[in-house]
């Protein structure tokens, strides 16, 4: 057989750009990348050029001026005299607080009601059917409007749990009173306090970095045992049990804790015509929160029923042959394969809460697009750079919350041997 040297490797021609498969998509590749950057350049010379025209320049600088006004809802300390920066990091802060409690919140109602769907008692699985309809078929605006005027209208003043025989009751063991203007909940108050870390005009008690190491530790305590348990399975096909010994790591030293400092709550009382001691929650955060929690746990309610479904219902035969009971089924066996179902349409579910949130401007809760899209905006009129501020911020956020369920997913998902 006759053979060509060099016929598997080719000199290089242009037309293998094109017609050779090796470089063809390195070739639309790079089309489309310099296609990207042309029209994204185009964008910001037209936009420039505009703003040139108005008289205007994209300049950032309005962030280090006087803010002068007031942010009602702060987690750090925040004046009118603070520069715009110090009032966008507020609302920053604010964005998150109502994002993380609003998941957290989201997610339990959305696992109840999802499994009680699916609950052989008829009026339970009805009921459920109904709060999801309801909830996930209305705007969430309507809900945020709605649940205001339920705080607004239908919640006692203040004055009302005044006396001996007051017009109004705390709830929750007296440690909880709804008004219309905000709601009393107890504060955490320490006996013997370990001090604090001065961090400009913050300061933070010394018992939240020990009480963080304490957790670390029980963690990596936790991992040790696991990995130790394992290894006698191994080795001998008996796992011995970890749950009393995981259980001391992290109930001993924070107990001891709580104790040393003598940590409590502070109920609310009523001095004059507020409530004093106590924290209390503008109602906008509450109505925003408990908005969030209703509608997006109706979604949440919807992917949890899904996950379950998906699992084989052998699964639960098996289960229930074996002696386990439904409760111990469901948290042991159906829900761990159902993560995996359950959590890809999860992270969408948390990017959207994040999102929505930013609807707080209908009952005056200053988060985000409050303070940086909204009264920044408006009294320095840099509204490009405000804009662009404000989608970057949101785009890191949703990365954030995507790479970290991300990690999730992969950790429950399916490991191929």
């Amino acid at each position: 057989m006759a053979t060509y040297p060099g016929a598997a490797n080719p000199p290089f021609r242009l037309s293998m750009l094109i017609y050779d498969r090796r470089y063809r998509s390195l070739t639309i590749q790079a089309a489309v990348f310099i296609g990207v950057m042309l029209l994204a350049s185009w964008l910001i010379d037209n936009t420039l050029r505009n703003l040139a025209i108005m008289g205007k320049t994209l300049s950032f600088d309005f962030l280090f001026r006087r803010a002068g006004y007031d942010i009602p809802q702060q987690l750090i300390p925040y004046t009118s005299d603070d520069t715009h920066l110090r009032a966008t990091v507020v609302g920053l802060l604010n964005t998150l607080q109502v994002t993380v409690l609003g998941c957290i919140a989201a997610t339990v109602v959305g696992v109840l009601v999802g499994v009680l769907r699916l609950s052989s008692n008829w009026l339970i699985a009805r009921l459920m059917t109904v709060y999801v309809e309801i909830f996930r078929n209305i705007p969430l605006l309507l809900w945020i409007l709605v649940i205001l005027a339920i705080f607004t209208e239908v919640m006692p003043p203040p004055n009302a749990y005044r006396g001996e025989n007051p017009a109004a009751g705390m709830i929750l063991f007296d440690m909880v009173a709804p008004t219309n203007r905000y709601t009393a909940i107890p504060s955490i108050g320490m006996t013997n306090p370990p001090g604090s870390i001065q961090m400009g005009r913050e300061a933070i008690s010394w018992a939240v970095p020990i009480y963080a190491l304490a957790i670390v530790a029980a963690l990596i305590g936790r991992h040790l045992l696991r990995a130790r348990a394992q290894r006698i399975q191994d080795a001998t096909g008996r796992r011995p049990a970890t749950w009393w010994i995981t259980l001391a790591l992290f109930a001993l030293p924070l107990g001891a804790l709580t104790w040393w400092f003598g940590l409590h709550l502070i109920p609310p009382v009523l001095r004059g015509f507020n409530f004093a001691e106590g924290i209390n929650l503008d109602n906008s955060f509450v109505v925003l929160w408990l908005a969030l929690t209703l509608y997006t746990g109706a979604f949440i309610a919807e992917i949890v029923r899904a996950g379950i479904l998906a699992v084989s219902r052998g699964q639960s035969e098996a289960a229930f042959a074996l002696g386990l009971r439904p409760g111990r089924t469901m948290s042991l066996i159906v829900l761990p394969q159902a993560l995996r179902v359950i959590i890809p349409p999860l992270i969408s579910q948390y990017l959207n809460l994040m999102k929505n949130s930013s609807l707080a401007i209908a009952v005056g809760y200053m988060d985000l697009r409050g303070t940086l899209g909204g009264t920044t905006l408006n009294q320095t009129g840099r509204e490009m750079e405000c804009m662009v501020l404000l989608m970057g911020v949101y785009l890191i956020l949703s990365l954030i919350i995507s790479g970290g369920m991300n990690v999730l997913n992969a950790r429950v998902s399916l490991k191929e041997r």
